[in-house]
């Protein structure tokens, strides 16, 4: 999974194909449960471009996306928003399948 190094990335990022960005932190223990199964998701979901957003170095962009929970996905195509998984609550494998094949 790429990791964001800047906010002018994203935008290149966002505007190249189907792209979700995994917004988390560190110190999350929600977001921690969910990385065993990602690198499996990633291989499955191959035509999307996933990339960790560190919520605590890119306050900013969080606060631009509304995400006030971790961990949360959101998918984009092109640059344009095409569906978000945004909660606080901690997310399942199955929650995470379910959410991308809705895309």
């Amino acid at each position: 999974m790429q990791t964001l190094q800047n906010e002018q990335e994203l935008t290149s990022i966002l505007g190249n194909g189907k792209t979700v960005l995994l917004f988390s932190a560190d110190w999350c223990p929600d977001c921690r449960l969910i990385e065993p199964f990602m690198p499996e998701i990633e291989q499955t979901y191959d035509s999307f471009q996933f990339v960790y957003v560190d919520r605590d170095q890119f306050i900013d962009v969080c606060i631009s996306y509304d995400i006030f929970g971790i961990p949360s996905f959101l998918a984009f195509e092109d640059g344009k928003e095409t569906g978000r998984f945004v909660s606080k609550d901690a997310k399942t494998k199955e929650e995470v399948e379910t959410f991308l094949n809705t895309l």
